[in-house]
């Protein structure tokens, strides 16, 4: 039965390849033929992949015994094995079969030309439309093996269907090419939708009443502009989208890996419209704009569902409105992902394996708090503990966890919830941030009775957390007792695949070495193997940011420079004297602790971002 379902899939193979690509029945005559021909090019693989020096000819004869117990091909039990990739085995195949191997990285896709394959049956299959010409149109696929798609599109377009194989960044930037373009769509729809929005005149003396703002809210093309703006906003992996009324335009901008770029600008008539339509979605008072309101509403694209946190705020030109956006599948991480490494990453480790105590993350709004401490509770989510947490607001559901929203308008604040916690027996508790004394006091008390908290503070450095919690009303005894690890951090763009190398000049390094421990950084880049041992500074390599249809600004994505501070002994004493900030950082360095600063020098180095783009970050 393996021999026939290995015959049958190297039948498929050759359709794929040799017929157009375009699913028609045979006899058995060809049947045959077709398998054998393609049995014989099994033996061509082996003998080219071995020719190549790609693999040994031990690992070839492992490769063999492997493929006869999984019924499987060589090529395959070599990819699984990790002697090969899986592009290097497409390029061997194309190469012997005869099939053009084409390279889409960088290049421009006539979105007429790409949408006539849908994106999600893109996604899906991993197949991209990538040219079209006399003799049919060509597509590109990493699994030529897959009829159904190549069914679909021949059906879908009417014309003879040519594949082409590629490789996986190539798929990825052709998929990329289908946001930049809906982007551009978008735009459009959102203009062609302003043309018809209904006008209502209003002013202070004659405002429109709820009756009329409901009914403008509801109006077809108001609908379709809000969605199409939040749709965008996702698409754009932005985190925050801003409606700001002008004097004789609405500007709408959204904020992308923390920085904010204006989206499009919208004519003032249409502010009115858009903004009640948001307070519908939030269940906000449609009639109240002299006061700020707060609400939030979710909603689903491509099984993604997103929250949005919506802030009203009136100004001089109308109702400003700023909508947070909260991915609830952004789970997941880990903390090295996050950007932690080296002996932060183990005093980390160390802080969440103990039962009692305090773990605390600083910095300012933005900055990724939340999702360290999400992350952590992630890691220490098992079966044999009872977790609660006290947010404002929830911003990611997580299962078998006991959420509790703030609600100071019922009495429902940090203080209280927690004091209602503590009385769950629960094990680990996350406080979402302590903002008074009296939440100060409380979160110490149940890192004292046998508790593990998790909370965020707000401060410039690991170091300032101390004398921050001290001016709550913290005694300095209890402190030492209970908080073992600070943690505080900014978010740094990342760079993209492609980015221009470069390496340091002299004058550079004497002025990098002023603001930040060069020896510390590099004893840490040898200490982690990314440099070697005897490397110096002139000889490490740095990274500028270089343009591309993947990356517009040769940045995508974020990543945390951090600062672990471990509560060592020394640390206690000064903490005891109530010592300042600086001299609690200087003995935290003196133990080995990489700056924010010296950490952003680190990733630079390590080629996950730039100097420049760690100096936009971290303000000295």
């Amino acid at each position: 039965m393996e021999s026939v379902y290995r015959v049958m899939s190297i039948l498929s193979t050759a359709r794929a390849l040799f017929l157009s690509c375009y699913f028609h029945d045979k006899d058995k005559h060809h049947i045959i033929e077709e398998a054998t021909a393609m049995l014989v090019q099994e033996s061509k693989l082996k003998k080219f992949i071995l020719d190549s020096g790609l693999v040994s000819r031990a690992e070839i004869t492992t490769a063999e015994k492997e493929a006869e117990k999984s019924g499987g091909s060589v090529g395959d039990s070599l990819v699984n094995a990790g002697k090969i990739s899986p592009d290097d085995l497409r390029r061997v195949q194309a190469y012997i079969l005869g099939v053009p191997f084409v390279d889409l990285k960088g290049q421009k896709i006539d979105f007429s030309t790409l949408s006539l394959i849908p994106e999600p049956i893109a996604r899906k299959h991993n197949v991209v439309a990538f040219r079209k010409t006399a003799s049919g149109l060509e597509i590109a696929m990493l699994d030529v093996d897959d009829l159904e798609a190549i069914d679909f599109v021949g059906k879908k377009v009417g014309s003879r269907i040519l594949t082409r194989l590629t490789d996986e960044e190539s798929i990825k930037g052709a998929l990329l090419q289908y946001q930049k373009s809906l982007k551009a769509e978008f735009g459009e729809i959102i203009q062609q939708e302003v043309k018809t929005v209904k006008t209502l005149s209003e002013d202070e003396n004659n405002p429109m009443s709820e009756k009329d703002l409901k009914k403008l809210a509801e109006d077809l093309p108001v609908v379709r502009i809000v969605d199409t703006l939040l749709n965008h906003a996702i698409i754009q992996n932005a985190s925050d989208i801003h409606i700001e009324p002008m004097e004789n335009q609405l500007l709408v901008r959204y904020r992308i890996d923390g920085i904010l770029h204006d989206a499009m600008v919208l004519p003032k008539n249409s502010a009115p419209g858009i903004t009640a339509r948001i307070k519908v979605l939030s269940n906000l008072k449609l009639d109240e704009k002299r006061l700020p309101q707060d609400g939030r509403f979710k909603i689903e694209l491509n099984n993604e569902k997103v929250s949005f946190r919506v802030s009203t705020l009136p100004t001089h030109n109308g109702e400003k409105t700023v909508m947070r956006l909260l991915r609830e599948t952004s789970s997941g991480f880990s903390l090295e992902s996050l950007g932690f490494h080296g002996i932060g990453l183990e005093a980390l480790h160390n802080a969440m394996k103990q039962r009692v105590g305090m773990l605390l993350v600083t910095g300012p709004t933005g900055s990724g708090k939340t999702t360290t401490l999400y992350t952590a509770l992630d890691i220490l989510n098992t079966p044999d503990v009872n977790i609660s947490t006290v947010e404002d607001p929830i911003e990611y559901q997580m299962p078998r966890i006991n959420q509790t929203q703030v609600k100071p308008e019922i009495g429902l604040t940090f203080a209280n919830g927690l004091r209602s916690l503590l009385r769950q027996d629960p094990d680990i508790i996350m406080v979402g941030e302590i903002r008074d004394g009296e939440t100060a006091s409380l979160a110490i008390n149940a890192a004292l009775t046998g508790h593990l908290v998790l909370s965020t503070l707000h401060t410039n450095s690991a170091a300032g957390a101390i004398p921050r919690f001290i001016d709550m009303g913290g005694e300095p005894f209890l402190i030492i007792s209970t908080v073992n690890v600070v943690v505080a951090q900014r978010l740094v763009r990342k760079l993209c695949g492609s980015k221009e190398k470069y390496f340091l000049t002299k004058s550079e390094i004497e002025a990098l070495s002023k603001k930040a421990s060069l020896d510390r950084v590099l004893e840490a880049l040898v200490e982690e193997g990314i440099v070697p041992k005897s490397t110096d500074w002139g000889h490490v390599p740095f990274y500028k940011p270089k343009a591309s249809t993947e990356c517009e600004e040769g940045y995508k994505g974020r990543i945390g420079i951090h600062e672990v501070l471990h509560m060592s002994t020394a640390i206690r004493d000064l903490v005891i004297t109530r010592a300042p900030a600086e001299k609690i950082e200087d003995q935290a360095r003196k133990e080995g602790m990489l700056t924010m600063l010296e950490d952003g020098i680190f990733k630079a180095a390590h080629g996950l971002t730039t100097i420049e783009e760690v100096f936009r970050v971290v303000s000295e």
